[in-house]
């Protein structure tokens, strides 16, 4: 449960002005927390009840640049991303840039920030990867891009050292298909995956899976499973 205390954390958001950027603001504000919101495609930085309190405009490759602004966040959850259909080259670049290394950027950048902090509190970073990770989604350069941030996450996830697990907390989320501009035919609406986001987050959970295809439950954990498996072997042979 969330008590006084965590009322008064803030939240980076990256991908603010998307569909479900806005309903985890408009969750978050309503619970009480401060709400920073990273976009890079908004103009006129306008606050309301339902907005961000404080608007930050980024670009994809400069995350570097935002470390700053990372020192004040308590939990970042990462939802920035393309959904592009077409079939150039370009678009597997751009795919791969924005949805998987941006994202990786900003958990190296994070990890920094919560490792050179001085409080008790633990960070939390809460990365959405998507369960076209391993499934289909009908469109190559998405699922490679998913599939490129959810190994990362994995590896990065498992082969924390222990000085970092007290500082830092990783979630990764798994979504199935939702309403949205890059998904109009969605079959989940983005209030309600903002909702069951902010519950399943509050357990201990490293998964935060949400979805109608009962498959996505099952997948998820074996392949996460087998990560930690295979990262222990890892350890084995590096000690």
């Amino acid at each position: 449960m969330i008590n006084s205390a965590e009322n008064e954390k803030t939240v980076g958001i990256t991908g603010a002005s998307g569909a479900l950027g806005k309903e985890l603001t408009k969750l978050f504000r309503k619970k009480g927390y401060k709400v920073i919101g990273f976009t890079h495609r908004i103009n006129n930085y306008e606050t309301s009840l339902e907005s961000p309190n404080e608007w930050i405009k980024w670009k994809c490759g400069k995350e570097s640049s935002l470390k700053k602004q990372l020192e004040k966040i308590d939990i970042l959850i990462l939802n920035h991303g393309i959904y592009d259909l077409s079939r150039e080259n370009s678009n597997y670049e751009n795919s791969i840039e924005i949805n998987a290394l941006s994202k990786f950027k900003f958990l190296n950048l994070f990890e920094d920030v919560a490792l050179s902090d001085d409080s008790l509190i633990k960070k939390e970073i809460w990365i959405n990867t998507s369960e076209a990770e391993i499934l289909p989604a009908l469109n190559p350069s998405y699922e490679i891009s998913k599939s490129l941030i959810g190994k990362l996450v994995s590896f990065k996830k498992n082969l924390l050292d222990k000085k970092t697990k007290k500082k830092l907390i990783i979630k990764k989320i798994i979504l199935g298909p939702f309403k949205s501009e890059l998904n109009p035919i969605g079959i989940m609406s983005p209030k309600f995956v903002s909702e069951k986001i902010y519950d399943l987050a509050n357990s201990k959970n490293y998964l935060i899976i949400i979805s109608p295809n009962p498959l996505t439950y099952l997948l998820f954990p074996l392949k996460e499973f087998f990560n930690f498996l295979y990262c222990k072997i890892i350890y084995k042979y590096k000690s």
